[in-house]
């Protein structure tokens, strides 16, 4: 499991001085893009490639508050990865300085060719960097169909 520290900024605190909903948010990106960055997915790699990831849902679960003056940890997982690396399903723990698991998110998300901006399959080199990320006791191969599993469609005005 990939583990990052975060101290709890003022700027992490809402109106009722604990960890904001945004901050979450902010934290799993950041701890997302640290471990993809170790595994090669750096800027120059995805501007190589010209590649980029795009989020298709956060799914946040608030289990206690937390406040400022310790530091926090933002784990990371891999749940599930298409056969082409295209799809990506990631899980996120939050723990308190205690090690009590405060949050939890899972997140899909997918790779976009930043010329087509259209979806893609990494290259064989991502690929196989993505081969060892720690993954998930229940970690499965997703398709297509994972991505529409959830219903939801645009509905014009």
């Amino acid at each position: 499991m990939y583990v990052k520290e975060f101290d709890i900024r003022w700027s992490d605190i809402d109106a009722n001085r604990h960890l904001a909903n945004s901050a979450y948010i902010n934290f799993m990106s950041h701890t997302r893009m640290a471990y993809l960055s170790e595994k090669g997915f750096g800027h120059q790699t995805m501007a190589k490639y010209t590649i980029g990831p795009v989020v298709f849902y956060e799914h946040m679960y608030y289990f206690k508050e937390v406040f400022p003056g310790k530091p926090v940890e933002v784990s990371l997982e891999v749940k599930g990865l298409s056969e082409d690396g295209m799809y990506f399903e990631f899980v996120h723990n939050f723990y308190d300085a205690n090690g009590k698991n405060f949050g939890r998110c899972e997140m899909m998300g997918a790779w976009i060719d930043l010329k087509t901006r259209k979806l893609t399959g990494l290259p064989e080199e991502l690929l196989q960097n993505m081969a060892n990320v720690p993954k998930t006791s229940d970690f499965r191969t997703l398709t297509k169909e994972d991505t529409r599993r959830f219903g939801q469609v645009p509905a014009d005005k």
